[in-house]
């Protein structure tokens, strides 16, 4: 999940905590208690849960955050030989077989790891990586939009091409952006390996807009408070069905109810993981780390700063979740090995037929 500017108020305010780190080779060299997370934009966790784990572990952590998910994937993959920390955070199931196949992380079963529920586990018994949380992409729409211009809000991939919502949506670049990827493999397993590309094609025709991260889409949506203070004008954008719940809850006077909602049968599950960086400075660490994410304290602690559902058995969700914005119930989904051996056609494919 990648509300990186709701949680800047939550950071405000003292609820979360996210500190970047200049140098992770000079940091760990000068304290070998350190462990360096390296991270999409949007690591978040309570201070006090990450104060009890550097009470418990002895280890210090130092966040090093590194843009869109898809970013910071890709430098994790040029640097894996001299790598910038410990642990990567953030690689989800679009993108996980790219960090696989070039070796990114080292085999480690994280303590706990036979609590997370079966859906979520990938690469079998290697253990290269840790599933972490699960979400869905979806798009987001803004209600009072609709409502003043008496307009139904899109329900399906299929709506968004219709003449009534042309210039409307706003997405990200699925060459840059995991939400934008995730978007466009929702749209392959809905119209099928060829299908999606006249359907992106129809998109075009009705003006979407692509920008290249999460950040930028969710300033352009006028249902947004960001988007708002921007001046964003567009009422549907892909994002996340828990984003209405952060509207709610980082809102400076709470609301009865959301103010954005979700198109339902736009959605697509991603699940991030977590692994050992490969050439690892400090391992041990690294392992006590991942350790720590399968924790119940880190596992419900999570929801409510990164806006995403834990993966362990018996890990409690909040009640703003199933209130404001509940997971979709039939999100589509796509084997890990049909993704491994389309995405990167599909994405050169997507940026020829849309961005050129």
């Amino acid at each position: 999940m990648h509300n990186k500017t709701l949680m800047a108020v939550a950071v405000g305010l003292g609820l979360v905590t996210l500190t970047a780190c200049g140098s992770a080779d000079t940091a760990q060299s000068a304290n070998s208690k350190t462990v360096t997370l390296v991270s999409h934009d949007s690591w978040a966790v309570s201070k006090n849960v990450l104060k009890d784990f550097e009470k418990k572990s002895g280890y210090k952590v130092r966040v090093l955050e590194d843009g869109d998910a898809g970013q910071a994937v890709n430098k994790a993959v040029l640097t894996k030989d001299n790598p910038q920390g410990d642990v990567f955070f953030g690689v989800d199931n679009t993108l996980l077989s790219r960090a696989l196949d070039n070796g990114l992380f080292q085999p480690y079963e994280a303590k706990g790891s036979d609590r997370v529920l079966p859906q979520y586990r990938a690469d079998g018994a290697k253990h290269r990586v840790t599933p972490v949380d699960t979400g869905d992409i979806c798009v987001n729409y803004d209600k009072a939009y609709f409502r003043e211009h008496r307009l139904a809000p899109p329900k399906s991939f299929a709506d968004l091409a219709k003449p009534a919502y042309k210039n409307l949506l706003v997405t990200e670049n699925a060459a840059t952006s995991s939400p934008g990827l995730g978007f466009l493999l929702g749209s392959a397993a809905e119209f099928g390996d060829t299908g999606w590309q006249d359907y992106w094609k129809k998109l075009k025709a009705n003006g979407v807009k692509v920008v290249d991260g999460w950040e930028q889409a969710y300033q352009e949506f006028s249902g947004s408070s960001e988007g708002k203070k921007a001046g964003g004008d567009r009422p549907l954008v892909v994002s996340y069905a828990s984003s209405p719940p952060a509207e709610v809850i980082y809102a400076k006077k709470r609301p009865a109810t959301a103010p954005t909602g979700v198109a339902y049968g736009t959605c697509f599950r991603q699940t991030e993981y977590a692994g050992l960086l490969s050439n690892a400075k400090n391992p041990e660490g690294g392992k006590a780390f991942l350790d720590f994410l399968l924790t119940e304290e880190f596992q419900e602690d999570m929801p409510l700063n990164m806006f995403v559902y834990p993966v362990v058995k018996g890990a409690a969700v909040p009640t703003e979740f199933t209130k404001y914005g509940a997971a979709a119930e039939h999100p589509e989904t796509m084997a890990p090995d049909k993704i491994a051996a389309n995405r990167d056609q599909w994405v050169k494919s997507w940026t020829s037929l849309v961005l050129k």
